[in-house]
C-alpha cells in the first residue's frame, strides 16, 4: 500500500469521464488500498479514482463509520433535499454551501465483485454524492450556491 498524489482542482484530470472498471484485479485491489490509506492520511471523507490520476469508476468512503469501497457505482435513487457545507481533498482549503439529496441508494461492485447497495441519508448522501460527482468529472465547487470561502 502507498500514499498516492492528490490532483488539485486545476489538473485537467479532474475534469474527465472516468471509464467503468471491467475487470477486477491486482491493479484495481492495489487501487483501493491506496485511495484508502491516501484518503485517511489527508483527513478526508472520501476519495475518487480521478482524485489520484486513476480515470476509473472507484470510490472509497469513509464518514466514521467503516471504509465502503465502491466500484461503478450507480445512484439509483435519491430523495429530499439538503443544503450543506462541502470540502473537498482537491480543493485544499475551501468550503461552500452545496444543495444535494438527503437520501442516496447507490449499487455498485466490492471488491470481490459482488453486486452491493448502499444507502445513505444526510453527511453519507452527501458524500456518495460527491465521490460519484467526481466519476464524471463534476467538483462541488460546480454546484456552490453563493460563494466558496476559506477554510
Amino acid at each position: 500500500m502507498a500514499l498516492r498524489k492528490i490532483r488539485l482542482s486545476t489538473d485537467e484530470v479532474l475534469r474527465k469521464k472516468s471509464k467503468e472498471v471491467v475487470e477486477i484485479n491486482q491493479k484495481i485491489i492495489e487501487l483501493l488500498d491506496d485511495m484508502a490509506d491516501t484518503m485517511y492520511e489527508a483527513n478526508g471523507v472520501g476519495l475518487a479514482a480521478p482524485q489520484v490520476g486513476v480515470l476509473r469508476r472507484v470510490v472509497v468512503i469513509d464518514i466514521g463509520e467503516g471504509l465502503i469501497e465502491l466500484i461503478n457505482p450507480v445512484i439509483i435513487e435519491t430523495a429530499g433535499e439538503q443544503l450543506g457545507e462541502e470540502g473537498c481533498l482537491s480543493v485544499p482549503g475551501k468550503v461552500g454551501e452545496v444543495k444535494r439529496p438527503n437520501y442516496c441508494k447507490v449499487e455498485a461492485l466490492n471488491r470481490d465483485g459482488d453486486k452491493i447497495v448502499v444507502e445513505g441519508e444526510e453527511f453519507m448522501a452527501r458524500a456518495l454524492c460527491h465521490e460519484i460527482d467526481h466519476l464524471n468529472g463534476e467538483l462541488y465547487i460546480d454546484k456552490v450556491e453563493g460563494t466558496i470561502e476559506d477554510v
